[in-house]
């Protein structure tokens, strides 16, 4: 672990390589595990304000859990969450012609529709992002289902924190990203 600003930030995020395979994973983290996608209270907001916009581009039974639920939720760990549909995928996915699960608000945004892309947790997976009182970690979550990301990371040898580059300057800034580029690189000497 290493310290940048009021971060503390895995040495993994260098260390190990990562590039979404769609075509071998399918989507499956929007479909996969026991919780949504992580929300800043901010966000929550966001939400609340695009559903209408993102709404014609979700599918029929995201939309009722919406509906049900609301456009976020409070999970079982006290922090905000996208709504799950019957406690599987996450209200916003949708699938392609060929089954792969992709983001509806991200679709909207693609679309120029919206001008907000998706939740950043979402944004900068496989990093996960934890704040604590003093201090915000950001760590590598390694998930069996992204076994082939990290295979064709390996292959194209691209580390996590360049993957998800422009996820990470959202979310921290470019001055944080600059600082981490230069940690990365003795790190890596």
């Amino acid at each position: 672990m290493f310290q940048l600003g009021k971060t503390i930030v895995s040495e993994e995020i260098i260390e190990n390589d990562f590039v979404c395979n769609l075509n071998a994973c399918q989507g499956q983290c929007c479909v996969d595990g026991n919780a949504g996608a992580p929300l800043d209270d901010d966000e929550t907001e966001i939400l609340v304000d695009i559903y209408a916009k993102v709404k014609p581009f979700l599918r029929p039974e995201g939309v009722a859990a919406i509906e049900e639920q609301g456009a976020f939720i409070k999970g079982e760990d006290g922090e905000w969450e996208t709504p799950l549909i019957e406690g599987s995928e996450c209200a916003y996915v949708i699938f392609s012609d060929n089954k792969m699960a992709k983001c509806g608000i991200e679709e909207a945004y693609n679309q120029g529709v919206i001008t907000w892309k998706k939740p950043v947790s979402c944004h900068l997976y496989p990093v996960r992002v934890k704040e604590y009182t003093e201090l915000t970690a950001v760590n590598y979550h390694k998930w069996e289902i992204c076994d082939p990301a990290c295979s064709l990371g390996e292959e194209l040898k691209v580390p996590i924190y360049k993957f998800v580059k422009e996820a990470l300057v959202r979310k921290f800034g470019e001055k944080w990203y600059a600082e981490l580029e230069e940690v990365a690189k003795d790190h890596t000497k």
